[in-house]
């Protein structure tokens, strides 16, 4: 495509950045995105609401896991335990907001 257009792979690779981040941050801010050409992405609360669930509930066992630990769990095991749960966090963090605003709505 730079070779076609005659740009930088760089410029191109920017542009086409910017334009995921501004899907993203619409989306946060709307329900749906359309992106002109390619589709339209709608936000599902059901369905965020029923990831949530899981997700906390595995939080949940993690943290357990953790807590009960007696020192006879492998140190590779605990970091990647410590690992899943940061995004685990990240994504309650994402969805909770998202959620709770659209039950206001309702």
């Amino acid at each position: 495509m730079s070779t076609k257009m005659v740009l930088s792979e760089r410029v191109i690779n920017q542009v086409v950045t910017h334009q995921f981040d501004s899907a993203h941050d619409a989306l946060k801010n709307n329900n749906s995105v359309e992106l002109s050409g390619f589709g339209k992405f709608l936000f599902n609360n059901k369905k965020a609401e029923t990831k949530l669930k899981k997700i906390t509930d595995v939080k949940t066992s993690y943290e357990r896991m953790l807590k009960e630990d007696d020192g006879s769990m492998p140190l590779k095991r605990s970091n990647f335990i410590k690992s899943k749960l940061s995004e685990i966090n990240l994504e309650i963090a994402t969805l909770k907001p998202k959620i709770e605003k659209n039950n206001d709505q309702d």
